[in-house]
């Protein structure tokens, strides 16, 4: 695996990182609006945001005085072909890949 993809995994390790992920699916938003349904602080979103943004999976820029977030659909791309080479092995067991990758990533 590339380092790139060792960041895309690691990222989408974390829970509340992929909630904001599928919350990013349907527009931009801004990061308070990722925020709100989250309850812990707004440096707390803005740490999973900036994993997601060094994974490369959101960019982030300010529009006027308000910080807004992107999906980059893109950068799964990778992952998702890696993934897709497991599929040639038979059907792959999801609970045990993501206890694999906790291992791995921790």
């Amino acid at each position: 695996m590339t380092p790139a993809l060792d960041h895309v995994f690691a990222a989408l390790a974390d829970p509340t990182r992929r909630a904001i992920l599928s919350m990013l699916l349907e527009d931009d938003m801004a990061v308070t609006d990722v925020a709100e349904p989250f309850e812990m602080s707004l440096a707390a979103i803005s740490k999973h945001l900036s994993v997601l943004t060094a994974a490369g999976l959101i960019s982030q820029e300010k529009r006027g005085r308000v910080k807004w977030c992107k999906l980059e659909p893109d950068a799964l791309r990778e992952a998702s072909a890696w993934m897709q080479g497991f599929g040639q092995m038979g059907s792959i067991d999801l609970d045990a890949f993501e206890a694999f990758l906790a291992r791995e990533l921790d």
